[in-house]
């Protein structure tokens, strides 16, 4: 029987006679545009869109991605433009083909960036219909079941591909049957003589633990009979990639990981899986702080399962218990909306949902992101979706990557809760927000209008999209604070020149922005602000295109530090200023001013130099702690750090950091990092810490 005749008795079981006949058509007219070309292994063309055609088949697909799968090839390698296509066979059909072919010319594993702006592209395609990605998804699979034609470097090219982006997709969008293939092939690929280790000792140990397995499914069998109650009891191999994976990550010995014993009971309806559950804990011990509800809270990919692990005839015996329809759904996921789709009343739309969710979620990422490669580093953090379940205090469930803190959790609620929030409450009580969440616990975020956005939170924060809110919010308060800045910079230097903004003609401001290649003055106040321009040059450029652009900066009026100024000012960390010193401020490319001493060494080269330092002054109303590190010279006592910690808490001050080296045996050199307000401050705390007996000498500490 012709291969095309065996799938259209294959579809003829679930699709009616009018959409079987559209596909047997879609096979012909792909058939005949790719007469004359093979494959790499010599077979004829056709037999690959047959072959993913077939694959799409056994996940019961609609007729268009049926078809879609047939001609997915034809407007690439046969030259068929798509007007043909939808000529012939309708919008969507066509649609589907158009998108497919498109992530056909993505060519993941070259360069980093081509590969991102690939991905993006995927994000696009699965957003106007979700199908083009099952499609392509069939067709990566028969790719890797046929990658023994090509050379071994295109196969681990191909396998890491699929490893890292295809798997993953496939098991986000909950199809485990196409998951699991893939990543068995690809570990076959990437790995052939361990894979080939594996699969001979895991025989190897199923042939000894034969006889075990069929006692405990036997006794699984009794005990459920006993109750009543009609299920489908079977063994669960456990995949050849998912036990090395364990073996690696867990650190564990393959003896250790084939001792489990797993075991999947299938029923009709999801009372009767708590049946089984209850006479599963009844037949043998459960294992405290092993058992997973994932029927109560299904996993983000739309999976659900009852998870039990007992103890029993001496061995752990791991225990899933589903519904056929959960079954089902954890085969073909999200196919499984197409499977049931006739059938409108069980028709598993939570699962289609959560999959449009995701799909929304990346279009979002995808806007967001500052770039190509920002944009699937955070797709990668959430492809692995090893959930947490948390509450929000009104009782609504959300889903969360493992590790997610309670930042993630705000900017999963809302991104403006994300970047009002404050302080966190977890379960009631004052948490931080860097302490990862764990399932069951109740969040509740604290906002307060003026509160931004931490950059420390990059350190810790896990989901793509705080990761993505926050780089944007910071981006947009340095752009903020940079262009206030470079306008009180370039005010000053205008100052210098006896001359105001008001001053300057339009005329003037323009001609200047098309000379630095500028569309809005802002950018140029941006620009000064970040120490990219300088700002006298720039004032005196304003002033008249002859002027010069080394005017000196007299000292009568020095820029005044409010302390507000937010990332684009910084103290260096070499002279430790605080308010009451003498400073000047260095322009640093991209960083904006960073304020040294006048005494620093590391600007004596450039004090002078006035388009690499400005004069600055205190604000008498600025506010704030700042560091200063001292170093103390004293006779070694016991309870050293005690005294020294309880006189800087009577100056109202506090230790940063302490550090103390043995000197001889008689004295000690401590380093102690002080935070204070200002000079006055500081002077009060070495009083204070010169009262101690037996303390030679302080200095204060510069670079």
């Amino acid at each position: 029987m012709p291969a095309i005749e065996r799938l259209a008795q294959q579809l003829a079981t679930y699709l009616p006679t009018e959409q079987v006949n559209l596909v047997r058509r879609a096979y012909y007219y792909a058939e005949q545009a790719h007469d004359g070309q093979l494959r790499s292994s010599g077979e004829h063309y056709v037999t690959h869109p047959l072959a993913v055609a077939t694959v799409l088949a056994n996940m019961h697909m609609d007729h268009q991605s049926l078809m879609a799968a047939l001609l997915h090839d034809v407007i690439e390698d046969t030259g068929i433009p798509k007007e043909a296509i939808t000529e012939q066979f309708g919008q969507s059909v066509a649609d589907l083909v158009d998108g497919v072919t498109k992530l056909t010319q993505m060519k993941f594993g070259t360069k980093a960036e081509a590969q991102a702006e690939n991905f993006q592209k995927m994000a696009m395609a699965m957003a106007r219909d979700i199908r083009v990605i099952l499609v392509k998804l069939a067709d990566r699979l028969h790719n890797m079941r046929t990658l023994g034609a090509l050379n071994p470097e295109k196969r681990r090219r191909i396998a890491k591909e699929t490893l890292e982006i295809y798997a993953p997709i496939a098991n986000r969008l909950g199809i485990n049957t196409i998951f699991t293939e893939f990543e068995n092939l690809g570990f076959k690929a990437m790995h052939p003589m361990r894979a080939e280790r594996i699969q001979a000792a895991v025989k190897k140990a199923r042939g000894n633990r034969k006889e075990i397995i069929q006692k405990i499914g036997q006794s699984l069998s009794d005990c459920l009979a006993h109750e009543g109650i009609q299920a489908d009891v079977g063994g669960r191999e456990k995949h050849l990639y998912s036990i090395y994976r364990k073996m690696r990550v867990k650190r564990k010995a393959f003896n250790e990981i084939m001792d489990v014993y797993a075991f999947r009971i299938i029923v009709d309806k999801v009372d009767t899986c708590y049946r089984v559950l209850g006479a599963m804990h009844n037949l043998y011990k459960p294992i405290p702080g092993r058992f997973k509800d994932y029927i109560a809270i299904p996993k983000a990919n739309g999976y659900q399962s009852l998870h039990t692990t007992l103890f029993g005839m001496g061995v752990p015996i791991e225990i899933q218990i589903r519904t056929t329809e959960m079954e089902e759904l954890a085969n073909n996921g999200i196919a499984a909306h197409w499977l049931y789709k006739a059938d409108e009343e069980h028709a598993p739309r939570t699962n289609h949902a959560r999959a449009r969710r995701w799909v929304k979620g990346l279009l979002e990422l995808q806007q967001s992101a500052g770039n190509s490669l920002e944009f699937i580093e955070n797709v990668k953090i959430d492809l692995f979706p090893d959930e947490v379940y948390v509450f929000t205090p009104k009782g609504r469930i959300m889903e969360l990557p493992r590790g997610a803190t309670p930042v993630d959790f705000a900017y999963a609620v809302h991104t403006d809760i994300g970047n009002k929030c404050l302080a966190c409450r977890i379960n009631r009580r004052v948490a931080p927000l860097s302490q990862p969440l764990e399932s069951g616990v109740t969040v509740e975020i604290l906002t307060a209008p003026n509160t931004r956005p931490n950059p420390a939170w990059l350190n810790f924060v896990v989901t793509g999209k705080a990761r993505t809110h926050i780089r944007n919010a910071l981006k947009s308060q340095q752009h903020d604070e940079s262009v206030a800045l470079g306008d009180r910079l370039l005010n000053k230097a205008l100052d210098d020149l006896h001359m105001q903004m008001s001053d300057v003609t339009e005329e003037r401001i323009k001609l200047l922005l098309d000379e630095y290649k500028m569309t809005e003055f802002n950018q140029l106040l941006e620009d000064i602000g970040l120490g990219n321009r300088t700002a006298h040059v720039v004032a005196a450029r304003l002033i008249s295109a002859d002027a010069s652009p080394h005017h000196p900066l007299t000292e009568d009026g020095p820029l005044t530090i409010r302390g507000t100024e937010g990332l684009v000012l910084s103290y260096a960390r070499c002279c430790t200023p605080i308010p009451g010193d003498a400073v000047l401020g260095h322009l640093s490319a991209g960083k904006g001013m960073v304020v040294h001493r006048t005494s620093c060494k590391n600007i004596a080269d450039i004090r002078s130099n006035p388009e690499k330092c400005i004069p600055l002054l205190w604000a008498k109303d600025i506010e704030g702690e700042f560091n200063v590190e001292l170093r103390i010279d004293l006779i070694h006592q016991r309870g050293l750090i005690a005294t020294l910690a309880t006189a800087v808490a009577s100056a109202d001050a506090n230790i940063e950091k302490v550090s103390v080296d043995e000197r001889d045996g008689r004295m000690s050199v401590v380093q102690l990092g002080v935070s204070v307000t200002d000079r006055v401050h500081l002077a009060r705390v070495i009083r204070r810490l010169r009262a101690i007996k037996g303390v030679s000498r302080i200095n204060r500490i510069s670079a």
